[in-house]
């Protein structure tokens, strides 16, 4: 069954004027080596309802909050060419009913485990995990990317083209094609119109976890083409070759791929905060909010890939999906390596508003920025990957460096800049902190602050294969808790052993946890750990997420 339903989606009505001319790094880092997509065999598809990333916003000033103007709902374009033979047409048509049928996703209720413990246990062989796939098209069959490192110009055409017609049959059939099952590979589509975003992948995920990886891509796009742009450039040429446009920004999308492989925040709608104690988080804070400056938007402490502090205006949020936009371009190669101690570029928040851009201020806080203090080696990629990013509206780049500046250098006068280097260096914790027999690894998410927590991956997940089918299995019970691919209701509770481990999966009204231990515990133990890393997470609340951030 494919569903043809799609609530439509309101554009955004606080545009701010986009810049004549996009400026992107330029590329200093070469795509991943991947597999090839071949010719489909028999195979299967089954529909769902389309994923909603907006699982909640980082405050709750839920009013701020504004979807993006694209939708899968338009016109039917895209179509085989009105000059191709009709017969073949209607021949592969029919050739594509025959072999589609209904196969649902990955469910793994309890009367259903006995089932599925198959394809659970295939999840432990590690040639599964062959390299995911990403392709985008536009709807008139023009490629735009791969996540392949080197294609064979005749095959990669050959793969687009057969994607273009696949998803062109169900449009003339005024429908959608959502995924193909075909073996153990699941082949997700996702519309965005004039865009096509398209997944390869065997490592038995649910579906919505490849959609969500198409949504993020799609979000990545906007991030350097608005929408509003997009739309206007395809409605004037609907063949216009996006590649010349997005040249030199597909490492920006390639480490977006990256990300989306184990990052657990992303994975779960939320914010990974840096575990810090309140009162050095406040201390360091405080000088960040701005005074007498009405063009910014947002101020970003973060280091390491991780949240210090967000300061923001009392009557806006941010999306944890427009962070992840921020965070995924202050830590891309093209900017992260560059010799130069500050960037400054534009880019679109879709989440916040998809049709205008804003501009970004990104400021590493180098060695250099900080004569007479002195860091061990150990601190130094601290100190690299601590950075401030400032959004605003439509400042001036001097005004803005300038404040910036200033910044920066109360933090060193001040020692907060030293404090917060050793505070880095210290903030991973392990699961023998907890002193939980039998714990091996948890994701604890705060829904009301939207943030997640989790300890580093320790033996025996400190294997890559083995880190990768702990992640699957993780997002099977986020996916069965939150009902994302057709399940008939959510669960508020749901257990998986396997060979190697036993893992649960549990939400309430304040949190959703997901905990991975040691097979030879009974389901009592199992549920006693749960409870135990719950009070452990409320004790340590205070350092683990952030709360009380300033406004301005």
């Amino acid at each position: 069954m494919l569903d043809s339903q799609t609530p439509s989606r309101a554009p955004s009505s606080a545009a701010v004027h986009s810049p004549s001319r996009l400026a992107i790094p330029k590329s200093l880092r070469s795509s991943p080596s991947m597999s090839n997509v071949h010719g489909l065999p028999e195979s299967s598809a089954s529909s769902i309802n389309n994923v909603d990333m907006a699982e909640g916003i980082l405050v709750l000033d839920v009013d701020a909050e504004v979807e993006p103007a694209d939708s899968e709902e338009g016109i039917a374009v895209g179509q085989i060419d009105a000059n191709a033979d009709e017969e073949s047409k209607k021949t592969l048509r029919e050739q594509l009913r025959k072999t589609l049928n209904t196969r649902p996703s990955l469910e793994l209720r309890p009367s259903s485990l006995k089932r599925k413990k198959k394809t659970v246990d295939e999840l432990e062989t590690p040639s599964r995990y062959t390299p995911r796939e990403y392709f985008i098209l536009t709807d008139a069959g023009k490629p735009v990317f791969t996540s392949r490192a080197e294609s064979d110009t005749e095959s990669f055409t050959t793969t687009i083209g057969i994607m273009q017609a696949l998803i062109s049959v169900f449009i003339d059939e005024c429908d959608k094609l959502k995924f193909i099952n075909a073996g153990n590979t699941r082949i997700t589509f996702l519309q965005r119109s004039p865009l096509y975003y398209v997944c390869s992948s065997a490592w038995g995920e649910p579906e919505s976890v490849t959609r969500s990886h198409l949504e993020f891509l799609h979000l990545q796009i906007l991030s350097i083409v608005t929408a509003s742009q997009l739309h206007k450039i395809f409605e004037r040429r609907t063949n216009f070759d996006l590649r010349r446009l997005l040249q030199g920004a597909e490492t920006f999308l390639h480490s977006m791929l990256g990300r989306l492989e184990f990052d657990l925040a992303m994975s779960t709608s939320s914010l990974h905060c840096l575990r810090l104690d309140p009162l050095l988080r406040k201390r360091v804070a405080d000088p960040l909010v701005p005074s007498k400056m009405k063009d910014i938007l947002y101020v970003i402490l973060i280091s390491q890939g991780r949240v210090v502090t967000l300061i923001r205006p009392k009557k806006h949020s941010i999306h944890p999906a427009d962070i992840h936009i921020l965070l995924n371009t202050a830590h891309n190669p093209s900017i992260y390596n560059s010799p130069a101690s500050s960037s400054w570029i534009p880019i679109c928040l879709p989440k916040f508003n998809s049709s205008g851009f804003l501009n970004m201020y990104i400021s590493f806080l180098q060695r250099e920025d900080h004569e007479g203090s002195t860091f061990s080696a150990a601190s130094s990629d601290a100190v690299d990957s601590t950075a401030l990013i400032c959004i605003s509206s439509g400042a001036n780049v001097d005004t803005i460096r300038t404040w910036c500046d200033g910044v920066k250098q109360k933090l060193v006068v001040d020692g907060s800049l030293k404090a917060l280097i050793d505070a880095v260096n210290e903030s991973d914790y392990t699961v023998g902190e907890l002193g939980i027999p039998g714990l091996r690894h948890f994701v604890y998410k705060a829904r009301l602050q939207v943030q997640v927590t989790f300890p580093v991956f320790e033996d025996p997940y400190d294997d890559e294969t083995e880190k990768r089918r702990l992640v699957t299995l993780y997002q099977i019970l986020h996916d069965g808790i939150h009902a994302k691919s057709g399940q008939s209701e959510p669960l508020k509770l749901q257990y998986i052993r396997t060979e190697k481990e036993c893992v649960m999966g549990w939400i309430t009204q304040p949190f959703e946890m997901y905990v991975a231990l040691s097979p030879r515990l009974p389901k009592s133990a199992v549920v006693g750990a749960a409870n135990a890393v719950s009070r452990w997470v409320k004790k340590e609340e205070a350092r683990l997420f952030l709360r009380d951030a300033p406004v301005f």
